[in-house]
């Protein structure tokens, strides 16, 4: 029996099209980030460079390199988090999926070219920009030039995306 509360309501499309390469992004987006601060992070608070590099006795000190490196640490785990966010938001067809979506990939985007920039001011001699830096701004750039639009735009999102 169809309702006042019910008669506008549609029902979500399933998940498929291009929309299964978009979900396997934002799987494996989290996953990635937790890899990656599981795998990095620890080793630098353990074998002695965390000590060498904040240590003003170090000859290796480098200021507001501890502040930098803990907001680094932090900021990865904030976007790992959010990554799990747009996980429930993506399975639960949520209808503002597409603008979470596009502001993560564009904060992530700003974040990398930020990071690299205030590395480079902090360590003497190195390259903001290298070749892995822009790899890494390259993969940011993707989901937000043809992924973001996809889920904005396309009728096949609309007609997924509207819990």
């Amino acid at each position: 029996m169809k309702t006042i509360e019910n008669i506008d309501k549609k029902e979500p499309l399933a998940i498929g099209g291009w929309l299964i390469i978009v979900a396997i992004g934002v799987v494996l987006s989290p996953v990635r980030q937790f890899f990656y601060i599981g795998t990095n992070y620890p080793a630098f608070f353990t074998n002695g460079t965390w000590d060498a590099l904040t240590l003003p006795s170090s000859d290796a000190y480098i200021p507001y390199f501890g502040t930098f490196f803990i907001s680094e640490i932090l900021i990865n785990l904030m976007m790992a988090i959010a990554g799990i966010y747009l996980i429930y938001l993506f399975f639960n067809k949520k209808s503002n999926l597409p603008k979470w979506y596009f502001g993560l990939a564009l904060v992530s985007t700003i974040l990398i070219i930020i990071n690299a920039y205030v590395a480079s001011l902090l360590v003497p001699g190195l390259e903001a920009f290298d070749s892995e830096t822009m790899k890494e701004i390259a993969r940011s750039v993707v989901p937000l030039i043809i992924w973001s639009p996809y889920l904005i735009y396309s009728q096949r999102s609309k007609d997924t995306f509207v819990n």
